[in-house]
């Protein structure tokens, strides 16, 4: 990344301009660009789903310290990079983290450009490896709604649905999922 944070792109960008696709565990410096391509996500695809005051709220609860702060707790983050034109861009994400004992938690977001290309789902993949060798059986997420459809696909099976609090208070649905690993 030549010391260069990676910076926002267009979520109109196609596919075809990203080149020199790398996906790797993330580092603190990427915690920018990270939130970065986690408010590109929120923004696109969740206005389909959501009402625009939630959408703004979710987006606007994303920032560096977020990724800092789950870092010193223990959460392993890994990205996807790609370059878009000229730009090296951190295109999604995935985490890994411990809820208790052998049952972890996980996550993967990626910008529309790079929607629907298998990036989220070798994100994902990396993550439960990763979960996996720290001894992880069982994995959990409180998937967006417009997320549960790609969780499903990946061996995730709905709990129940309900609603997770924003930072600001603001209640927003999702629907709670979990994966047996084997």
């Amino acid at each position: 990344m030549n010391g260069e944070a990676p910076r926002l792109v267009d979520v109109c960008v196609p596919f075809e301009t990203i080149q020199e696709l790398n996906f790797r565990r993330a580092l603190e410096s990427d915690a920018e660009a990270i939130a970065d391509a986690h408010r590109d996500s929120i923004l696109g695809p969740g206005s389909e789903h959501y009402a625009t005051d939630i959408v703004r709220e979710w987006a606007g609860s994303v920032s560096p310290g977020l990724y800092l702060d789950a870092m010193d707790r223990g959460e392993v983050f890994f990205i996807a990079t790609g370059k878009v034109g000229s730009e090296r861009t951190i295109l999604g994400f995935s985490s890994d983290y411990v809820i208790s004992g052998s049952t972890h938690g996980t996550s993967a977001y990626v910008r529309p450009a790079a929607a629907r290309r298998d990036i989220g789902s070798r994100l994902l993949g990396l993550a439960e490896s990763f979960g996996r060798s720290r001894g992880a059986t069982e994995i959990h997420i409180e998937a967006s709604l417009g997320a549960v459809d790609f969780y499903r696909h990946h061996g995730f099976v709905e709990q129940t649905r309900g609603f997770i609090t924003l930072q600001s208070g603001v209640q927003m649905a999702c629907v709670f999922m979990r994966k047996q690993l084997r």
